[in-house]
């Protein structure tokens, strides 16, 4: 071995750190860092009673009505990828986001930042796939801004939505009601929107189309609150994935949660380009997934109800709440071990939303 020290200078950490004092692409990636953020810097600058609910959308009473309130902002790229686009996930997440909570979305607003030079042809097409998503999730662009920054400075196209629904009487879906005997339902396979961005962002051929799962879930959320409005709680993973949903429910509610890994619908393509590129599709995000805790009397016919749905058809129970290791989530493999399944640091791939 050398005596020359090494000069470590240049050097680059794959994962980001915790402690940085810059912002990293990390702190927008639905895991740890991103959850810091909010936790340690963004809610004590805010404050309110309201914002401390920490969910999709907040829950607010106005007049005697319940309300979802929402927002979101969305970087993703390419702008087009198989099976959607910019301008659909930006109705579509907002709709999901307030589905959560048990809202029909009633209306939404839209601000898009343009940099100087996008053609003209682009700005349509990310248009009328906004204006479609949003019939078809029977939900309406109410007010809107439009803002241009100079060239070099975006990425094209950058979409904020904000999304407002009712909440009908007796729902009440939180964390903090998920109880152990809860089941943990998943309403389909899962990966799809991760795996397509990563497809056709780095040129990559997995052997098979593989498309977003990208669609608005109100739908499927009053299929299942019209079994019972008694469910406990309900997310989407989107940035994150499963695994993050689940570690933020775990730690909300104070219980443990048990997942089988053999019983977690991960389509085939979705599974050979994780073990190709080394990566757990609990972490792979998605567009068009929920995962539900539901009390255990419901749970069959929750589960009915989903697969009645056509964009619940592969809904699978996949574990329950646990009075055991409170706040962690754990998976039984299929050899028989249990193995931790932790809330990412930052994100496996970052803009995709």
């Amino acid at each position: 071995m050398s005596d020359t020290a090494l000069d470590i200078t240049g050097w680059t950490c794959p994962a980001p750190l915790r402690d940085r004092p810059r912002v990293v692409m990390g702190h927008g990636g639905g895991g740890a860092l991103s959850a810091e953020l909010v936790q340690h810097l963004f809610a004590p600058a805010f404050g309110g009673d309201v914002l401390a609910q920490l969910g999709d959308s907040a829950a607010v009473s106005l007049g005697g009505v319940r309300l979802a309130f929402s927002t979101d902002s969305y970087v993703v790229r390419p702008l087009f990828f198989p099976g959607g686009s910019i301008g659909e996930l930006a109705v579509n997440g907002t709709v999901n986001d307030l589905a959560m909570s048990g809202a029909e979305a009633a209306y939404l607003s839209c601000g898009f930042i343009l940099e100087e030079g996008v053609e003209m042809s682009v700005v349509a097409r990310v248009a009328e796939s906004m204006g479609a998503a949003a019939r078809a999730a029977g939900v309406e662009v109410a007010t809107g801004d439009t803002k241009v920054v100079e060239s070099g400075h975006g990425d094209g196209i950058y979409i904020n939505t904000a999304g407002i629904g009712i909440i009908p009487e007796g729902v009440d879906l939180r964390p903090q009601r998920v109880v152990p005997g809860d089941v943990v339902i998943v309403s389909g396979e899962i990966g799809l929107h991760g795996v397509a961005i990563m497809s056709v962002r780095e040129g990559l051929e997995f052997g098979v189309d593989v498309q977003s799962d990208c669609a608005a879930l109100g739908g499927l959320v009053r299929s299942m609150l019209a079994v019972t409005p008694d469910l406990h709680v309900l997310r989407d993973p989107t940035r994150g994935g499963l695994a993050a949903s689940l570690n933020e429910i775990a730690a909300a509610s104070g219980t443990g949660v048990v997942i089988h890994e053999g019983r977690v619908p991960v389509p085939a393509a979705v599974a050979n380009a994780c073990a190709i590129l080394g990566l757990d599709p609990l972490y792979v995000a998605n567009e068009g997934k929920l995962v539900a805790f539901v009390p255990r009397e419901h749970a069959d016919a929750v589960l009915d109800a989903m697969r009645a749905h056509p964009l619940g058809r592969d809904a699978a129970v996949i574990g329950e709440a646990v009075d055991a290791h409170p706040g962690l989530v754990v998976a039984r493999t299929a050899l028989g071990g249990t193995r931790v399944v932790d809330l990412p640091i930052g994100e496996q791939l970052p803009r995709i939303c």
